[in-house]
């Protein structure tokens, strides 16, 4: 049988009313506990250093120059990450906002990235620090005959890591082209010559994640990029389409199949071509319609993307969904 019991009438009687006029004073808010800046004896598990402790996907609106002298303003996804000495209890998280944010109404630049990533890791005394914006970049393209126009929408990500002392800039780019596979290309004219079949080869929607380290003092701009990319795989998918542009694709994938392993090396060859790009790495995905599978491949130059171990979803994660 349960037992009633009086409550007790020592416990003092809390308001439920929320005071939207309470003012916090100096002394207030030094009461206030802080748990993250506790001493080391609050460490939970190993004392050990953490690599990265920060903050993912906190968004705002950011205005970009672009290579013809305009200027965007585009929604930002924003990460922030700073390394932690083992002998540390956390950080303060809203010191990476807050100092993002004191140079958020700047035109953006990589100087102001840099520049926001000096002020959150000096008030977070971390040796190692990260920032990294994502972003969709609009660029403005044509039909292949037709005389139309659309606008074509690039995934980007600029980043800026600090590392031992070292930092480097990095550009993230995706960009997503039609793959026509050379074997089928072939053995469907095979089958036009030899038995008068009509036969078509298989394409598909590819997609490619090039990462490329900024170097010298010549900007790389995000157009830069696509005209990058265009050149070594022309086959870019398309915006606004009339059948005389439907037929002039065609065309242009007949001109330029391509396996996963040709597409890296063309990508890889025009990066390698252009000074302003440092170390660099090459992700590509033929997202098959012949096969149940993809076909994937992974071209890395230099030391900053080389990786022993494969992220589980590095390859699952080039996929082109809006």
């Amino acid at each position: 049988m349960t037992e009633n019991r009086p409550l007790n009438t020592a416990y003092p009687a809390l308001s439920r009313e929320y005071k939207a006029d309470f003012t916090v004073s100096p002394d207030y808010k030094a009461s206030l506990p802080d748990l993250q800046n506790g001493p080391a004896s609050l460490i939970v598990g190993a004392h050990v250093m953490i690599q990265h402790v920060g903050i993912h996907n906190f968004r705002l609106p950011i205005r970009y120059r672009t290579r013809e002298g305009g200027e965007i303003a585009l929604e930002t996804s924003v990460t922030g990450t700073v390394s932690l000495d083992a002998d540390r209890k956390g950080i303060n998280m809203s010191r990476i906002m807050r100092s993002f944010y004191a140079h958020a109404d700047a035109q953006f630049s990589l100087e102001v990235l840099q520049a926001a990533l000096d002020d959150y890791k000096g008030d977070l005394d971390s040796m190692d620090a990260r920032i990294q914006m994502r972003f969709s970049y609009p660029v403005r393209v044509g039909s292949l005959r037709s005389g139309l126009e659309g606008w074509q929408y690039y995934d980007v990500a600029l980043e800026v890591i600090e590392q031992a002392g070292k930092r480097r800039r990095i550009m993230h780019f995706d960009y997503v082209y039609s793959s026509t596979c050379p074997c089928s290309l072939e053995l469907s004219e095979h089958a036009r010559q030899t038995r008068a079949q009509l036969a078509t080869p298989h394409s598909q929607r590819s997609v490619a994640r090039i990462s490329v380290e900024m170097v010298g003092p010549d900007r790389l701009w995000v157009e830069d990029v696509v005209d990058l990319c265009r050149r070594a795989v022309p086959t870019e998918t398309q915006v606004m389409v009339k059948r005389e542009d439907e037929q002039a694709f065609a065309e242009l994938n007949a001109a330029n199949p391509i396996f996963v392993e040709d597409a890296v090396r063309a990508f890889a060859q025009e990066l390698l071509a252009d000074q302003r790009v440092g170390d660099f790495r090459v992700m590509a995905s033929h997202q098959e319609s012949l096969h149940s599978h993809d076909a994937v491949s992974m071209l890395v130059n230099g030391d900053l993307f080389a990786q022993g171990s494969l992220d589980p979803n590095a390859f699952a994660s080039l996929a082109h969904a809006r």
